[in-house]
C-alpha cells in the first residue's frame, strides 16, 4: 500500500463497497441491546440506511449485481440451484435472492437485523415478478436462528466481518444449511488489518458505533466445519474471499 491515508481510504472503501451492495445485518440481540462494546443498532442504521438501500437498488437496476455477489450467484449456479429453498442472512436489498430465484431456486427467505431495506428489497421484488416467493424477516438470526426451517442454500455475503462473535454466527449459519453454504469475508493481509485498524478508529473517533471484524479466514472455516459441513471452495479474491461448505453425507 502507501501513506496510512491510504491505508484508511481503502477500509472507508470497504466500509462504502459494504453500505453499496446492500448488505444489511441479519443478527443482534432478540432485544435489539448492543451487540458488542463497539457496534449497536444505531451505529447498523448508520451503515445500512434507508438512503443506501435506494442507492443500492438504483446500482442493482443498471450494473447488476458486484463481482463479489456475481462469484457467489455463479458458483451456487454451477452447483444446482433449482428447486432449492434459499436462506440469506444481510440479505440487503435482496439482489442474490432475485437472481438465484431466476435460475431456478424455489423459494427464497431474506434475514434482516434493522429494517431499513425492507421497502426497496420488496419493491425490486415485485419488479422481477418475485413478491410471494421471498420472505423477507427483520429478526435477530444469531439469537432466533432456531425458529427458523433450515434451508438447501445458505449464503452470508460480506457479513461475518461485521459480528464480533464469528463461531456463534457461522455456526447458526451452518446449522440451518441443509447442502451448502456460501460466505465471503476479508482476505488476512498486512494491509487490510492495519487499514481497518486505522478505519475502526476513525470510527470510534467520529462514534459511529460500528466496527468491522477481520476474522482469521481458517478459524470461520473451522467454526463451521464443526457442524457437520465440509469446505470445497476457498476461493480468495483481491480484497474478498469466496468459501462455500457442503453437508457431509
Amino acid at each position: 500500500m502507501g501513506a496510512p491515508h491510504q491505508m484508511l481510504a481503502v477500509h472507508i472503501a470497504y466500509i462504502e463497497d459494504a453500505r453499496a451492495r446492500g448488505a444489511g445485518r441479519g443478527f443482534g440481540t432478540r432485544d435489539n441491546s448492543v451487540v458488542s462494546d463497539c457496534c449497536t443498532p444505531k451505529g447498523y442504521r448508520w451503515i445500512f440506511s434507508e438512503r443506501n438501500a435506494r442507492g443500492d437498488a438504483k446500482r442493482y437496476r443498471r450494473k447488476g449485481l458486484d463481482p463479489t455477489s456475481r462469484r457467489i450467484v455463479d458458483f451456487v449456479r454451477g452447483q444446482g440451484v433449482e428447486n432449492r429453498t434459499v436462506l440469506e442472512v444481510g440479505g440487503g436489498i435482496g439482489s442474490i435472492q432475485i437472481e438465484l430465484l431466476k435460475a431456478g431456486a424455489a423459494q427464497a427467505t431474506s434475514i434482516e437485523l434493522t429494517p431499513t431495506y425492507e421497502e426497496v428489497a420488496a419493491g425490486l421484488a415485485k419488479e422481477a415478478g418475485f413478491t410471494g416467493r421471498i420472505d423477507r424477516r427483520v429478526m435477530d438470526f444469531a439469537d432466533a436462528a432456531g425458529e427458523l426451517e433450515a434451508a438447501d442454500i445458505v449464503i452470508m455475503n460480506r457479513v461475518i466481518c461485521c459480528y464480533p462473535d464469528m463461531p456463534r454466527l457461522a455456526g447458526a449459519a451452518a446449522d440451518r444449511t441443509r447442502e451448502l453454504l456460501v460466505m465471503s469475508y476479508p482476505r488476512e493481509t498486512w494491509w487490510t488489518r492495519i487499514a481497518l485498524k486505522l478505519g475502526n478508529s476513525a470510527l470510534r473517533l467520529t462514534r459511529r458505533e460500528f466496527q468491522v471484524f477481520l476474522h482469521p479466514p481458517n478459524g470461520i472455516l473451522a467454526a463451521t466445519e464443526r457442524h457437520g459441513l465440509r469446505t470445497v471452495l476457498n476461493e480468495t479474491g483481491s480484497f474478498w474471499t469466496v468459501a462455500a461448505l457442503r453437508r457431509s453425507a
